[in-house]
């Protein structure tokens, strides 16, 4: 990866994600929401780079899509 920084919005991310986060998720292959709603939180928290704060963040951005983490209900 590069020292450029990496705007989230553009594979989809909410706002307020960390630089180190968007580098974790694209580095393991989750570049959309609909990608990291195929895993659960807890693999998630696997990655270095990415903590809880980031499931704080993705939560309520996967369910305004209709979505989940894997192992979560599904909104509405």
């Amino acid at each position: 990866m590069t020292d450029q920084p990496i705007d989230g919005s553009a594979y989809g991310f909410p706002a307020g994600m960390s630089q180190p986060a968007l580098r974790a998720l694209l580095a393991a292959g989750y570049t959309s929401p609909a990608a990291v709603a195929a895993v659960s939180p807890k693999e998630l928290l696997k990655l270095h780079g990415l903590g809880p704060k980031t499931i704080r963040i993705l939560r309520p951005a996967l369910a305004a899509e209709g979505l989940s983490f894997a192992g979560e209900e599904q909104p509405g």
